[in-house]
């Protein structure tokens, strides 16, 4: 093979190795729309030889010219080699998750919060609450913490607008995680124990030593601060890092969904893209809920895989809580949220405040507000309730 040739195929070889590795796995234009987790995972773990390898195809031929070469080859090699070094840089020290998005320096807990009106991922367990400011974890992705004496590993994806909550034990092992890019939009991390890669919004490994297992979900809600409280009075709420209040800053407006970014922002019609959805999963089957329509009608009933389903939300239009029921109720909104059978008065909150069962609450059921492309991409079977 000719040294021109050897030449070219190793460089442009080591330009996609050093491309790819990161395009695959960060927001870049049609980056997220396959299924290339695999070979962005080969990629990352045999790096250092590929870039071996690719050194061996040009090293000689690279040398020869820039001692033997013309004028213009030895300096069109030379910016080529720049051009790469720019390159390295950007994929190895810029564009890498882990690298534009840290986990918090200080952890700090009290008993309020920025603001009341603030959208929480609120855990509680074994007779202890916190909640975790979306604005705050949506920047971090994902805190490592201890509630109610277990620990807990807390994440979000604001590309997703999925909160989940996991156990962070493999294999019986407490292991910490970091962010190493998306998969589908969705945030995933790498385990420090076996470097297996996790899918945010499943808590499933979808590639590495570890595929196919599955993290164990602890139950959490999204709701504001305010509503949260009045669950749970004596909750620790996370405060904001001083250390990244200009990252922060960048999310404000996500809460609303008027936040500009295109990654981020909602949109405001039914069933588009980034429509906002609440889905729940029940006995293998799933479904998805307009937002708009729980915003006008105030309540959804339903059922799914024989659980009698009740939707509501707060006057605020920003908490919802999904609860089961008995079928022996029948529930309506009359500027006020009734069961018709013993006109007892509900909450919104699934607290019963007057009428013959004064005093009783609804089970609750784990749901979760998010896109509409996210909750159809890791749920495809999902039916839609408009």
């Amino acid at each position: 093979m000719s040294k021109p040739l050897l030449l070219w195929i190793g460089l442009i070889f080591l330009f996609a190795l050093e491309i790819l590795r990161v395009y695959f796995i960060m927001p870049f234009p049609g980056s997220q729309k396959h299924d290339t987790v695999a070979f962005a995972y080969f990629l990352d773990r045999n790096i250092f030889w590929l870039r071996i390898a690719a050194l061996v195809l040009f090293i000689w031929p690279l040398l020869y010219y820039l001692r033997s070469g013309k004028a213009w080859q030895k300096i069109t090699l030379i910016v080529v080699l720049l051009v790469y070094g720019g390159i390295f840089y950007l994929f190895n020290f810029k564009f890498l998750a882990d690298k534009m998005f840290y986990p918090p320096k200080v952890k700090q807990f009290a008993t309020t919060g920025a603001s009341n009106d603030q959208l929480v991922i609120g855990v509680a367990l074994h007779g202890e609450a916190r909640a975790y400011p979306i604005e705050v974890i949506g920047y971090h992705h994902q805190v490592m913490d201890t509630v109610g004496g277990q620990p807990v590993l807390v994440t979000y994806c604001t590309v997703c607008r999925t909160g989940r909550v996991y156990s962070p034990f493999v294999r019986g092992k407490l292991v910490t995680f970091r962010l190493v890019g998306m998969d589908h939009f969705n945030a995933m991390f790498e385990d420090a124990d076996t470097r297996s890669w996790w899918q945010q919004a499943t808590g499933k490994a979808i590639t590495g030593p570890l595929k196919g297992q599955q993290l164990q979900e602890i139950p959490s809600a999204q709701m504001t601060l305010v509503d949260w409280q009045m669950l749970h009075p004596n909750s620790l709420t996370m405060q904001p890092d001083p250390n990244f209040a200009s990252r922060y800053d960048s999310l404000k407006g996500y809460d609303e969904g008027t936040i500009k970014s295109s990654l981020e922002k909602r949109d405001t019609g039914s069933w588009q893209f980034k429509s906002w959805v609440i889905g729940v999963e029940s006995d293998g089957r799933s479904k998805a809920y307009d937002w708009n329509n729980l915003v006008r009608e105030r309540i959804i009933t339903d059922t799914l895989g024989g659980l009698h389903l009740l939707l509501t939300i707060e006057p605020n239009n920003k908490t919802f809580y999904a609860f089961s029921y008995n079928d022996s109720l029948r529930f309506q909104y009359e500027k006020t949220l009734r069961d018709i059978n013993t006109r007892s008065t509900w909450q919104p909150n699934g607290v019963c405040t007057d009428g013959p069962l004064k005093g009783a609450r609804l089970q609750p059921v784990q749901a979760y507000q998010e896109f509409w492309h996210s909750w159809r991409t890791f749920h495809p079977a999902t039916a839609m309730v408009k």
